[in-house]
C-alpha cells in the first residue's frame, strides 16, 4: 500500500520548473580549494566520525578536518584513496589502489594505517582500485572491478566477478552490488543471490548509488539511465520535473536528506534537491557559488550539511542553516535598505532600485521561487506601507508604489521615512522626514496633500517617531533629539535635547518606538524621556537587558521579541522563555549595512536583514531549535622543545569511537616543560559562533574566559600531575560536555622520590653528622671552657701563690734579713762571749800571777775578792744553752731536728752545725770555740762522716735541706 501511495505522489508531478528559477534564499556556501587543505585536488568518498571530523578519500590520501585544521594521512603506496568506511569496530577502512586496510590511532592517539593485503590470497593481490566499500554488521566489503573482499576481521574472503562489478553498496541493513552480467545482487547468507537480472534491467545502466527512501524502498541512482525505485524486486523510473535524464546528464551520486527530500549529484550541472513528490526543490551549481559544477562525491554530515568532493576543491553547504543570503543576479549585489510585503509581494529598496517577487504560499519565504523584478532604479532609502498605499523615501524625493511602478509624490528633495498621525480634525497626516526637516502631507483620495515643513526645523531627519500624542520626535545622530509637538493647527516650535538635558551625549543618539515606547540608543544605554521632568533618562526596563552597552538598533517583532544591533552583530532579545535571553547571530557580523541597519520581522519564520549585498533572510524558529548537540575534542598535545615531541594526536580508543582518556597517563621528562594544545569543536559554518574555556587543574585557579582561540600554550610547567581541561559553548549558551586531557611532568633526577629518599637519608646522616660535629664542638667548647676555666682558676691559683710567694718572699726575705740580723747579733753576741772569756781568762791569769807575787796582804785579799768575781763572771760561759735556745727559735729547731736525725752528735757538733747553719766562715768558728782553723776543717770533716755525707756535698746546703725537710715532714 505505501508502495501505491508512493507511486501516486510521483504520478502527480508538479510542472513547475524550480531548477530553472532556483529560491531566492542562497545557503551559505564555503568554498575549499586545494590551498586551503594541502592535498589532492579530487575527492572520491566523504565520512564522519563520532566526533564530528569529516574524512575524505583524497587523491593524496586520507584527508580529515575538524571545522578548524585540516590533516592529511597518505598511504604507504602513495596511490590515490577512493573511497572509505567506519566499520563496527570503529576504524577507518579505506580503498586504494591495490591497496585495503584501515585507520586507527596508536597509543599516542594519532592515526596509523595497517595494511591487509597481506591476508590476501597471493593470486588476489592485484586489483586496481577499490571504488566502494560498506560495512554490514561486523564485516566489510571492498569493491573492485574484478573483486569484491569480505573481511571479517580476521580473515579474507574473495568473491570473484562474473564478468565485471559495476557497483557494490549498503541500503536499509542489506548490501547489493551489480555484475555487467549477472545484474543487480544482493548479499544473503555468505553468497550474492540475483535480485533483478541484466534482461530485467534497463540497457546500459551503471548503477552508482542505492539509498533507502520510505521504510520498504529504495532510490536507485543511474550514473546516464536516471533514478529509479527499487520495490519488491522491481525497478521503477523516477521523475523529476524539469530534470531530463535522457540528455546528457551524468549523475554522480544520491544523499537522503529527510523523508521527503533527497539530493542528486551531477558531473556537470552540481546538485539538485528533489522532493519525493518529484519537485526539484533546488539546484546549486557553479552559478550559485560553487568552485565547479562537476561532483564526486556528496555527503549529508549529521547535522543535515552537505559536503561536495569536486573535481577540483571541496565545497560545504550550510543546507541546514537558518540563514540565507538573498541577493540575486537581477540585484546587481546592490545594498540593501529596507524591505516590505505589500499586497503579497515582497519589495526590497537596494542602492539600485525596488524590486519585487510574488511571494508563494510558503512558510519559509527564502524557498520562494527566484521571480525578483525591476519596480524602479535609484537609490532608496525606505519602503513604508501606510494606510493601502506603498510608499517610497528615494534620494530623488517621494514616491508611491502603484500598478507594479513608481509615482512621483514629490521630487526634488531626497525622503527618508514616512510616519502616520492619528486623525486631527478627520484628516490623516503623514510626517514625512527628509534631508531638510519633517514635512506634513495630507492622505486623500486623490493623493497626498503638501501641507509644508512643520516649523522652522530644517535639520535631516532620518529618524522619526510620533508617540501617543502625537508628538513629533526626531534624533539626529550628530545634534541630539528633537521634540516637535503639534497643536490642532498641526504647528508648534520644537526643542533640541542634549548631554545636557540628560542624553549621555549629543552625538550617536537613534530614535526608535518599541514597545509603544520613545526610546533613544546611545552608546551607553537606552534612554527613555521623562515628561515630569522634561529630561532623558535611561530606561529601566532595556536596563535590565543591555545595561549601559553601546545600542545601535532597535526593531519590535509581532512576536514581541527585540531585533537589536551592537558593534556591527545582530541579536535578538527573546521573550518567548520564561527569563528573556539575548540570543546573537555572529554569522552576520560585519555583513549587515553599517549605518543604515534594516530590520523587517514579517513572524518567527521571516526575518529580512539588509546587507552590505542584497539582503539575509532568518527563519528565527529554526534557527532556536537548530541545537545540535554540541562537543569539543582535543585534537593535539605537543611538547615545545629544540625538536617537538606529539604527545596526543587527537583520537582516544579507535577513531571513530568517542571516548575519554583512560588511565593511560603519559609522563613527560622535566626538560618537556612547555605545551602547545590544540582542540576544536567541529560544527561546520557555525565557527563564528562557538567560544572555548579551559582551565589546566594543577596550574591554573580557575576557568579561563570564554575566547575563540582553539589553542593554547603553557611554558616551563613545574614538575606535577596536570589535567587539561576544554569546553564549547555556541552563541544559544549551549555548553558541550568538558574533554580532558592528562599528563604528568616529571621531576628532574634531583626530585625524584628516590632523590628525595637520598635526601632524607642524606639530611639524617648530615643532621647526625652536624649534631655529632655540634656535640663534639660543645663538648669540646665545654671541655675548652673548663680547662680556660682551670686556666683562669690556675692562673689566679699561681697569681694567688705567686702573690703568696711574693709575701713568702718578702717574709722570708725579712726573716733572711733578720735571721742575718740574729745570726750577726749571734754571732756578735758569741764573739762577745768569746772575747769577754778570753778577757776574764786573761785577767785571771794576771791576777793569779799578782796574787803569786804580792807582798801585801792586803792587796792579796783584794786580788782574792777579784778572782772570785771573775769565777762568778766565768761561769756566765753556761749562757751557751741560752743561745742555743735563741738559736732555735731563729732557725725554726734547727738544733732540735739535727738532734733528732743525728742524735749521736755531741755538744761540740752541734755547736759547730749551729755555727755552720749561721753560714759562718770557718776562721769565725774557730774563734768562736777556741780552736784553730785547722781545728775547724778537721772537725767539719769528722761531722760529714758522722752526717753520712761526701765531700761534695755543700755542708751548708745539707744543713739547709734538712732543717726544711725537717719542717715539711
Amino acid at each position: 500500500m505505501c508502495y501505491k501511495a508512493f507511486l501516486s505522489l510521483v504520478i502527480t508531478i508538479c510542472t513547475f520548473t524550480a531548477a530553472a528559477q532556483g529560491t531566492i534564499g542562497l545557503r551559505e556556501i564555503i568554498n575549499y580549494e586545494k590551498q586551503h587543505y594541502n592535498a589532492g585536488a579530487q575527492s572520491w568518498d566523504i565520512g564522519q566520525d563520532a566526533q564530528g571530523r569529516v574524512y575524505f578519500a583524497n587523491n593524496e590520501g586520507l584527508l580529515s578536518f575538524d571545522g578548524v585544521y585540516w590533516r592529511l594521512y597518505p598511504l604507504p603506496n602513495k596511490t590515490i584513496v577512493r573511497s572509505l568506511e567506519f566499520g563496527s569496530d570503529h576504524r577507518i577502512y579505506v580503498g586504494a589502489q591495490d591497496e585495503i586496510g584501515y585507520f586507527s590511532p596508536d597509543r599516542s592517539g594519532k592515526l596509523g594505517y595497517t595494511s591487509l593485503r597481506n591476508f590476501l590470497p597471493e593470486g588476489d593481490r592485484k586489483f586496481a582500485d577499490i571504488w566502494n566499500i560498506a560495512a554490514l554488521d561486523s564485516s566489510i566489503f571492498f569493491n573492485s572491478d574484478s573483486r569484491i573482499f569480505r573481511w571479517d576481521r580476521h580473515k579474507v574472503e574473495v568473491f570473484k566477478a562474473y564478468s565485471t562489478w559495476l557497483y557494490m553498496g549498503q541500503a536499509g541493513g542489506r548490501l547489493y552490488a551489480q555484475d555487467v552480467e549477472k545484474g543487480l545482487l544482493a548479499y544473503a547468507k555468505g553468497s550474492w543471490e540475483s535480485l533483478i537480472d541484466k534482461k530485467s534491467l534497463p540497457k546500459g545502466l551503471h548503477v552508482i548509488s542505492i539509498i533507502t527512501i520510505g521504510q520498504d524502498s529504495c532510490l536507485v541512482t543511474s550514473q546516464q539511465n536516471g533514478l529509479f525505485i527499487l520495490h519488491a524486486g522491481r525497478l521503477t523510473p523516477f521523475t523529476a520535473a524539469g530534470l531530463d535524464f535522457s540528455a546528457d546528464l551524468t549523475l554522480t551520486g544520491a544523499v537522503q536528506i529527510d523523508d521527503e527530500t533527497f539530493i542528486v549529484g551531477t558531473y556537470t550541472n552540481g546538485f539538485y534537491v528533489i522532493s519525493k513528490k518529484g519537485q526539484v526543490v533546488e539546484n546549486l551549481s557553479k552559478r550559485e557559488g560553487l568552485q565547479n559544477s562537476n561532483i564526486r562525491s556528496l555527503f549529508l554530515d549529521r547535522n543535515h550539511n552537505i559536503w561536495l568532493g569536486l573535481d577540483s576543491g571541496i565545497d560545504f553547504i550550510a543546507f541546514n542553516n537558518a540563514i540565507k543570503h538573498i541577493n540575486p543576479p537581477i540585484m546587481n549585489a546592490g545594498s540593501g535598505y529596507s524591505a516590505i510585503i505589500f499586497h503579497n509581494k515582497l519589495y526590497m529598496g537596494l542602492s539600485n532600485g525596488i524590486y519585487e517577487l510574488p511571494l508563494p504560499h510558503l512558510k519559509d519565504l527564502s524557498y520562494a521561487p527566484n521571480a525578483f523584478r525591476v519596480v524602479a532604479g535609484g537609490q532608496t532609502w525606505g519602503l513604508f506601507s501606510v494606510g493601502d498605499q506603498l510608499l517610497a523615501g528615494k534620494h530623488e524625493g517621494f514616491f508611491r508604489i502603484k500598478d507594479d511602478r513608481e509615482e512621483p509624490v514629490m521630487r526634488g528633495n531626497g525622503f527618508w521615512t514616512f510616519q502616520p498621525l492619528e486623525d486631527i480634525r478627520r484628516e490623516s497626516l503623514l510626517v514625512a522626514g527628509n534631508y531638510h526637516g519633517v514635512r506634513l502631507f495630507a492622505a486623500g483620495p486623490q493623493g497626498f496633500e503638501d501641507k509644508g515643513n512643520i516649523t522652522d526645523f530644517s535639520e535631516s531627519a532620518r529618524f522619526v517617531a510620533v508617540d501617543d500624542s502625537n508628538t513629533i520626535w526626531v534624533s539626529h545622530p550628530y545634534r541630539g533629539v528633537y521634540r516637535l509637538p503639534l497643536s490642532t493647527t498641526g504647528r508648534a516650535a520644537f526643542k533640541l535635547y542634549t548631554d545636557k538635558d540628560g542624553l549621555p551625549s549629543a552625538l550617536g543618539n537613534h530614535l526608535y518606538k518599541v514597545k509603544k515606547r520613545i526610546v533613544i540608543a546611545t552608546e551607553k544605554g537606552v534612554y527613555e524621556y521623562n515628561p515630569r521632568i522634561d529630561r532623558f533618562e535611561i530606561s529601566a526596563y532595556f536596563k535590565e537587558i543591555f545595561g549601559d552597552q553601546s545600542v545601535r538598533y532597535l526593531k519590535e517583532d509581532p512576536s514581541g521579541n527585540i531585533w537589536f544591533i551592537q558593534e556591527k552583530t545582530i541579536g535578538v532579545v527573546d521573550f518567548s522563555t520564561y527569563k528573556p535571553s539575548i540570543i546573537y547571530l555572529p554569522e552576520l557580523k560585519g555583513k549587515i549595512l553599517s549605518g543604515f541597519e534594516h530590520i523587517y520581522p514579517v513572524n518567527d519564520n521571516n526575518i529580512f536583514v539588509g546587507g552590505e549585498k542584497g539582503f539575509y533572510h532568518i527563519n528565527f524558529s529554526k534557527y532556536k531549535h537548530n541545537n545540535h548537540p554540541l562537543s569539543v575534542y582535543i585534537r593535539t598535545v605537543k611538547a615545545i622543545g629544540r625538536v617537538d615531541s606529539l604527545l596526543f594526536g587527537g583520537y582516544l580508543g579507535e577513531a571513530g569511537e568517542d571516548r575519554t582518556q583512560g588511565k593511560v597517563i603519559p609522563s613527560i621528562s622535566h626538560h618537556w616543560n612547555s605545551f602547545h594544545i590544540e582542540y576544536a569543536s567541529p560544527v561546520f559554518a557555525q565557527e563564528s559562533n562557538i567560544e572555548y574555556s579551559y582551565i589546566l587543574d594543577g596550574f591554573d585557579r580557575s576557568w579561563s574566559g570564554w575566547s575563540k582561540r582553539t589553542e593554547k600554550d603553557y611554558t616551563n610547567l613545574p614538575a606535577g600531575a596536570y589535567t587539561f581541561q576544554v569546553k564549547a559553548r555556541n552563541n544559544l549558551g549551549n555548553e558541550s560536555a568538558v574533554n580532558t586531557y592528562s599528563f604528568t611532568v616529571l621531576p628532574p633526577w634531583h626530585q625524584t622520590p628516590w632523590a628525595y629518599t637520598i635526601y632524607i637519608v642524606a639530611g639524617i646522616c648530615l643532621a647526625y653528622f652536624f649534631y655529632r660535629r655540634q656535640q663534639k664542638k660543645l663538648l669540646a667548647e665545654r671541655s675548652r671552657h673548663q680547662e680556660e676555666k682551670k686556666r683562669q682558676a690556675y692562673l689566679h691559683q699561681l697569681e694567688l701563690e705567686k702573690s703568696e710567694k711574693e709575701v713568702v718572699k718578702l717574709r722570708n726575705e725579712k726573716l733572711e734579713s733578720e735571721i742575718v740580723f740574729k745570726n750577726s747579733e749571734l754571732a756578735t753576741t758569741a764573739m762577745h762571749l768569746v772575747q769577754k772569756e778570753e778577757f776574764i781568762t786573761r785577767i785571771k791569769g794576771e791576777l793569779q800571777h799578782l796574787e803569786k807575787v804580792g807582798k801585801d796582804k792586803g792587796d792579796s785579799g783584794e786580788v782574792k775578792k777579784i778572782l772570785r768575781s771573775l769565777s762568778e763572771e766565768e761561769e756566765l760561759s753556761k749562757e751557751w744553752e741560752q743561745f742555743s735556745v735563741h738559736f732555735n727559735k731563729v732557725h725554726s729547731d734547727f738544733l732540735i731536728i739535727l738532734k733528732e736525725k743525728f742524735p749521736s752528735l755531741k755538744a761540740h757538733e752541734l755547736k759547730l752545725c749551729a755555727y755552720l747553719r749561721m753560714n759562718l766562715s770557718s776562721k769565725e768558728i774557730a774563734r768562736l770555740m777556741s780552736i784553730s782553723v785547722r781545728g775547724v776543717e778537721i772537725s767539719r770533716y769528722r761531722l760529714r762522716k758522722k752526717l753520712g755525707i761526701s765531700t761534695e756535698t755543700n755542708l751548708f746546703q745539707f744543713l739547709f735541706d734538712l732543717q726544711r725537710d725537717g719542717l715539711k715532714g
